[in-house]
């Protein structure tokens, strides 16, 4: 069992910056990949980063690259999102997530963002 506690969301005008952490409670290294999926309102869950535990490969959505960043700490068991030029459509909930090697699927509690125009 793998829990999961995603923080830093908050409100923020646009242009502005916002990092998000995401701990995990077990080694990270029993952790295939971890990043974030965000829902707005009335609509789907999608991902927005992500990252390998091994290797420190990632994955963008095409509406973040350029802006978003995702990194990730070995040591805390924690991953990292630092959003800058942040727009209005960046408005969600942003789950993070955890993948086991053994496929198993973790979400946080998640943690809003507001982004003001």
């Amino acid at each position: 069992q793998v829990q999961l506690v995603d923080s830093g969301g908050g409100l923020v005008q646009a242009g502005g910056s916002l990092r998000l952490s995401c701990a995990a409670s077990l080694s990270i290294f029993s952790i295939n990949h971890m990043g974030w999926y965000r829902q707005a309102p009335g609509k789907q869950r999608d991902l927005v980063a992500s990252i390998t535990t091994s290797g420190g490969i990632t994955n963008y959505a095409d509406s973040v690259k350029g802006r978003f960043a995702i990194s990730r700490d070995n040591a805390k068991n924690t991953v990292y999102l630092q959003m800058n030029s942040l727009k209005p459509e960046d408005t969600a909930v942003y789950y993070c997530f955890a993948r086991t090697y053994g496929a198993n699927l973790y979400w946080g509690q998640g943690t809003q963002v507001t982004v003001s125009s």
